[in-house]
Formats: C-alpha cells, structure tokens, sequence
C-alpha cells in the first residue's frame, strides 16, 4: 500500500498541486501538535521516507492489542484517532529529519494528506490513478469492508498455542498505511509499471529512489526499499504484512527482473520460519536470474 500513497503524492507533485517539502502543517492544520510534535516541522517527504520521528500507533496496545485478537473486524477507526494515539506514545525521540524510523503514522497521514490535497480518500485516487489505467483487475483498497471476495488465500495467526483464521481483519486500523489487497500477477504488474517509469516523471522517478540510510545495505526511498543482496546484485521493493498475510516483492532497477513471494500467516511479528525461508527463496531466485 505504502508505494502506491507514495506514487500518487509524487503523481501530485508533477501536477504542481503541492510540493514534498510541504509541510503535514500546511495541508492538516492541528493534526500533529501535542506531546512536543509539532507538524510546521515535519514535511511530507519526511512522512513517504519514514524520518518524520513519529511513533508507529500499531505499536500501541490500544490499538495493537483489540487488532491482534481480532475482536471487531468493522470497528471504526477514523485515520486521526490512529494519529492521536501515536502522538500520545512518547515524546519525540528524534529531531524531524534526523534518521529513519519506520512507522506506520507516516502513512496514515499521507492518505490525510491525499484527501486534503484532492478531496477525495486515498483509495479513490489510487482506484483512478493506478489501478485502473493499469487494469489491475484483482487489486482493490477497501476502506470499511473487511471481507475477501473471489478465490483468496485464508490468512492465519497464531496466538499463544493457538493458530485462528485471521482471514477478515480490521482494514481501518491499516487504512493507508497497508489496507490494499492485490494478486502476484497485478503486484508484478504495478512494480513493472512503478520501476519502468509508466507511472511517475523523471524528476518524481528520482525523488521516489532517492534513499536515506537504514541498515548496511539497505536504504529506504519513498515508499519503496534499496537492498543489497548477498550475491552481490541490488532490488527494489517492499514488503507488506496485516493480520494473517505477509507479502514481499523485488525488483531490478529497470523492471525487468522480478520476483514476489507471499505467505498467509503474520502474528505480528516478522522473521518467522514461514517468512523467513519463502524470503530467502525470493532472494536466492532474484539472484538466479
């Protein structure tokens, strides 16, 4: 979810319809001004390339903990309430700008600032701007509905001892930040188009790769992710993980090499068993191209 938001931002941008060193403050006047963060310091690049500072709310038991157990799968939860509840965390930890921190707020307010921009949700523009110029069939963003249609994977949690169907889950408590559902075949297609340049002008094409340290060998753009592989080539991608479901996909910096991996179990945790070795065959078949 998080590179189509960040697409149609930089889709904006090309348009002159707001620029990514725009201020959160401009465009959602009050929506970041308690506990020390103050959203006239935190740009919209800031949000797309995770060093805005800001805690990640899925880190909340608040939220994290009624997620988990999936006590409500159509519980409401308006995009600033999950703010609300990441500003009220901690107090700020880093200075905007400073270092990368993933967080999921990020996202959130990048959807909020898509709406504000456009007047319309994020998935009403990604549905017109992506989805459907690039016939994307099987690909939808569902804001309320939590329930999958057509022949899907089931997705599985495990709890304790305990593994359940976490197949319907809460898509407002991810909203912007990892609501979308997808295909391998139109996840392949979207990267294609994404790292062919179809979707974005030369000059979002280069602010959308352009990297801030994450780890030795990995530096994160807008939405998207640089790696260096163990044997020796570099991918772009990015992965994607809800309640039952983690997904992955590489790309080569031209779009022509591609490999995607999903699982259907995610307990909100990353590096299980499962993800783990589907991972290394992603990689090991990415290299083997």
């Amino acid at each position: 979810t998080k590179a189509f938001v960040s697409t149609v931002l930089l889709q904006l941008e090309g348009e002159k319809k707001l620029s990514l060193d725009d201020t959160v403050e401009r465009w959602l006047p009050g929506a970041v001004a308690a506990n020390g963060y103050d959203g006239s310091r935190i740009t919209i690049r800031q949000l797309l390339n995770h060093t805005s500072g800001l805690p990640d709310y899925l880190g909340s038991l608040q939220i994290n903990g009624p997620y988990f157990l999936n006590l409500n799968p159509r519980e409401a939860y308006p995009p600033q309430n999950l703010v609300d509840v990441a500003l009220g965390m901690r107090a700020p930890a880093t200075e905007p700008g400073e270092k990368f921190g993933y967080s999921n707020t990020n996202y959130v307010l990048a959807g909020m600032v898509i709406k504000a921009v456009t007047g319309e949700d994020a998935a009403a523009q990604i549905q017109r701007r992506i989805i459907e110029p690039l016939g994307l069939r099987d690909t939808s963003f569902p804001t309320t509905d939590p329930a999958l249609h057509g022949n899907h994977l089931r997705g599985y949690v495990l709890r304790a001892i305990l593994i359940s169907d976490g197949t319907v889950s809460n898509v407002q408590v991810t909203g912007s930040a990892g609501a979308m559902v997808s295909t391998m075949d139109d996840l392949a297609a979207f990267g294609r188009a994404l790292m062919t340049g179809k979707l974005l002008a030369p000059a979002q094409m280069a602010e959308l790769k352009t990297t801030v340290p994450v780890a030795t060998g990995v530096g994160y753009g807008l939405g998207i992710e640089r790696m260096e592989l163990p044997c020796g080539k570099s991918a772009w991608g990015h992965n994607g993980a809800v309640l039952g479901y983690f997904s992955e996909w590489l790309s080569s910096e031209d779009g022509t090499e591609q490999v995607l991996h999903t699982n259907n179990e995610f307990h909100m945790l990353a590096g299980t068993p499962g993800q783990a070795h589907t991972g290394k065959a992603m990689t090991d078949a990415f290299c083997a191209l």
